[in-house]
């Protein structure tokens, strides 16, 4: 039996909703794995860019962070807490999300390694409109 009186179902669409829903899988797990990524090592990138002080999450994190000595600069995405950092946190996974779901066909190799690059470049520039709205560099 066919699914032609079924409306709007035929085996060409089923077929196509099916490839689809793979697509979606695939860019969900694509962009769990570069946002886990980003969350492991978010800090770590602070600590790059700002020289802040902090370290990995298994060894301290923010304990050893500029913010908690008086006077002297403090590090833009840790000055204001746990909140205020949360926001360079999303504005890079937002561009991670972008990469994962793009709709342009890419191997999903490609895509997961784009998606993980993503994380350092828009990081990047992320952290230097902070630096730069806040001095930091001065």
């Amino acid at each position: 039996m066919k699914n032609e009186g079924i409306v709007g179902v035929s085996p060409r669409s089923s077929a196509a909703g099916f490839s689809g829903l793979i697509q979606r899988w695939t860019g969900a797990l694509i962009f769990a794995a570069a946002a886990l990524v980003t969350s492991v090592f978010f800090i770590d990138f602070c600590a790059a860019v700002f020289r802040c002080g902090c370290v990995s999450l298994w060894s301290g994190a923010d304990a050893h962070c500029n913010i908690h000595m008086a006077g002297g600069r403090q590090c833009p995405w840790c000055e204001y807490g746990l909140l205020a950092s949360a926001i360079p946190w999303a504005l890079i996974v937002a561009v991670q999300a972008g990469v994962s779901f793009w709709p342009r066909p890419m191997r999903a190799g490609l895509r997961l390694a784009s998606a993980v690059v993503a994380f350092p470049a828009a990081g990047a520039v992320i952290a230097v409109a902070y630096g730069i709205s806040e001095g930091y560099w001065k």
